[in-house]
């Protein structure tokens, strides 16, 4: 396999960003892996079209998909590269990549990349969004995904990491209104994530530490269980503010107001609604919540 590097694309109906994605993973690699969840739309035709080995698989969540992909499909490489449909890898990164990984030392199992996100046109520069470094490049058989149902990230077993300056782009091309339902479905899994986390019911296994001085996931993970402790309804209104004001998200334009207002502050308080509405629903009663979240999501 000799430093070889394959790209894994989880999906599900992504017909309008296939393409694009597998282009950008083009610059590295001819061993594109997709694991579907069982697409209606053209997602899997286009990506044999391409070249890639498509595999389908029942979603549960990304953690475990990935997870799943890492233990199940036949990935002949050294090196995976993680790459959502909506993501594409930039030309300058591609090429520091391919640079770095040739002349990687044997202790490293991770490299880091920038991630950007550009939201209708808009890079979000400001509000605490760029850059946000994240593993998305394990080595095989020394890293996996954090068992969590949203926000998980990518560790590495062992080993050390390495950080490339260079954009990995998340930039989806649906409307608003598909965002919003999106984040619907997200506010159901960040409150279960939240839940779990409030009455220490997480998954075991490997997954990011909290820091605030350690990596940007980590001081995000710290950040993360600060936040969980703040009362519900009052956290979203800090989280804005916080990050359009004090982190100056104002500067990333009307777009850049859109996306602060919609996701630090209305998907944030979606979540602290479902979470209200499902603790008010069992009663408030502790036993009756834990017995619930141990049920359905352990």
């Amino acid at each position: 396999m000799n430093n070889s590097i394959a790209v894994v694309i989880l999906t599900f109906n992504e017909e309008i960003h296939i393409e694009r994605c597998i282009r950008s993973a083009q610059r590295v690699t001819d061993k594109i892996v997709v694991v579907d969840s069982y697409s209606t739309d053209d997602t899997c035709a286009i990506a044999r079209r391409m070249g890639a080995v498509v595999y389908q698989h029942a979603f549960e969540n990304h953690a475990r998909q990935f997870n799943w992909a890492l233990e199940n499909c036949d990935i002949q490489a050294q090196w995976i590269w993680r790459l959502d449909a909506d993501e594409y890898i930039e030309p300058s990164l591609a090429s520091k990549a391919l640079q770095a990984i040739a002349h990687i030392a044997e202790d490293v199992n991770g490299i880091y990349v920038n991630r950007k996100i550009v939201f209708m046109g808009q890079p979000l520069l400001h509000g605490g969004w760029y850059p946000a470094p994240q593993i998305k490049i394990i080595r095989k058989g020394f890293g996996g995904s954090e068992d969590k149902w949203m926000d998980e990230h990518l560790v590495v077993f062992s080993g050390k990491t390495i950080s490339i300056d260079g954009d990995q782009t998340d930039e989806n091309l649906n409307d608003l209104t598909w965002w919003s339902h999106k984040h619907v479905n997200y506010a159901s899994r960040e409150a279960i994530n939240t839940l779990l986390m409030e009455y220490n019911l997480q998954q075991g296994g490997e997954e990011v530490k909290p820091k605030f001085w350690g990596t940007n996931a980590e001081r995000k993970r710290w950040l993360k269980v600060k936040y969980a402790k703040t009362p519900l309804f009052v956290r979203p209104f800090i989280n804005f503010f916080i990050r359009y004001i004090l982190k100056a998200g104002f500067l990333d334009g009307k777009s850049g107001f859109i996306w602060h207002f919609m996701q630090g502050y209305w998907y944030r308080m979606l979540v602290d609604c479902k979470i209200y509405e499902l603790k008010k629903r069992l009663g408030y009663d502790e036993e009756r919540i834990k017995e619930y979240l141990i049920k359905n999501y352990r």
